[in-house]
C-alpha cells in the first residue's frame, strides 16, 4: 500500500477528479489531499511506501507532517529508528492515525501523525509519552548525532478539516 500527497493551492483543489479527494485538508497557504492506494490518478501527487502504521487517517481533523530529509546512507539507520519506536504515541488522548512513510521518488521521509484537535497534539508535545520518544535526541545514541545522516533540517507542516 502507498500513501500520494497532493499539495496545492486552494483554487486547484476543485480541479481535483472526486474520487481522488480521500482525505482533503488545508492551512493558511495550501490544500492538502492525502489518499492511501496502489496508484492513483493525482496529476503531480508525491509517493510514499507506508512502512509503519497504526489508526484511521481519515478520522482525524488535525494533520502533522514531520517532513524529514535522510541521505541515502542514513536510510537503513532512520528506518530502524522508527520500526522499533516505543509505540506510545498511540495511547495518547487525541491521537487517531501515525503514518511513517518511505518517498519513492525524493529523500525526505513523512511521520505522519492525525489528531482529533490542534491541542491534542499539543498536548502531546509535554506528555511523558512524547519524552520518551524523543529522549536520545542530542545525545551521543540519537539518530540526529550520527554524521551526514541529514542533509537538510527537516520541517513541520500542520493542517485541519
Amino acid at each position: 500500500m502507498k500513501l500520494f500527497k497532493w499539495t496545492g493551492p486552494l483554487e486547484e483543489a476543485g480541479n481535483l477528479p472526486e474520487e481522488s479527494r480521500a482525505l482533503l485538508l488545508n492551512n493558511d497557504e495550501e490544500v492538502l489531499v492525502l489518499q492511501e492506494a496502489e496508484s492513483t490518478n493525482l496529476e503531480d501527487a508525491v509517493a510514499y511506501e507506508i512502512l509503519d502504521q497504526s489508526g484511521d487517517l481519515p478520522s482525524g481533523r488535525f494533520a502533522v507532517l514531520n517532513n524529514i530529509p535522510v541521505a541515502e546512507d542514513g536510510r537503513e539507520i532512520f528506518e530502524q529508528r522508527f520500526t522499533n519506536r516505543a509505540r506510545l504515541i498511540e495511547a495518547e488522548p487525541g491521537f487517531v492515525a501515525i503514518r511513517v512513510l518511505r518517498p519513492v521518488n525524493s529523500d525526505t521521509y513523512v511521520i505522519l501523525t492525525m489528531w482529533e484537535d490542534e491541542e491534542s497534539f499539543i498536548t502531546w508535545q509535554s506528555s511523558q509519552a512524547y519524552g520518551k520518544a524523543h529522549a536520545k535526541r542530542g545525545t551521543e545514541d540519537g539518530v540526529d548525532q550520527r554524521p551526514n545522516i541529514f542533509p537538510r533540517p527537516s520541517f513541520v507542516t500542520k493542517y485541519k478539516k
